[in-house]
């Protein structure tokens, strides 16, 4: 783990931390030279004033840095405020896919539904053509029992007309 001064956890302060670069154990700066951080280790407090001069520059360093810091976090608010706006708009646009999803699946079911339903329409429709067809067939086999029941018939009148002919004509 390594803490803010970028030495190992050992290093909680920046005394340790400094005594870990002497010693060369600060491994994320390896590739900085050690007499490097000697030099930039003095902090603005370490370091003797001129005077009133610097005192107003420290002032003025200071007050500088609170407008940039409360600039950084006004922007950082502003940052914030804009990711939720576009969370928010981005829920509503998945919102709106979800809505047009489940629409799409909703006529997906009605032309499923319309499908079965021209399925079952048509093999109704085949099978009252086969029974208009069978239908069709009965009559035409009852046409020709009746058209063979009439030969019949008429077969019969003519015997019949004959034999009366015949008797007829007998006695006399």
């Amino acid at each position: 783990m390594r803490t803010r001064w970028g030495a190992s956890a050992a290093c909680d302060t920046p005394q340790a931390h400094a005594r870990a670069v002497q010693r060369g154990l600060d491994m994320a700066n390896d590739h900085i030279p050690a007499d490097h951080h000697r030099q930039h280790g003095k902090s603005v407090r370490e370091r003797p004033r001129d005077g009133p001069q610097d005192a107003e520059q420290d002032s003025t360093l200071t007050d500088e840095h609170c407008i940039s810091s409360e600039s950084a976090r006004d922007e950082a608010e502003q940052f914030r405020r804009l990711a939720e706006e576009a969370r928010e708009v981005r829920d509503q646009h998945r919102e709106a896919l979800e809505t047009v999803r489940q629409e799409r699946e909703r006529l997906r079911e009605a032309g499923e539904s319309a499908r079965n339903a021209s399925e079952e329409a048509r093999i109704a429709a085949d099978a009252a053509r086969h029974a208009a067809m069978d239908a069709v067939q009965a009559t035409a086999d009852t046409l020709q029992a009746t058209l063979e029941g009439m030969k019949v018939v008429e077969e019969m009148r003519r015997t019949l007309r004959d034999i009366r002919d015949v008797n007829e004509l007998g006695p006399n």
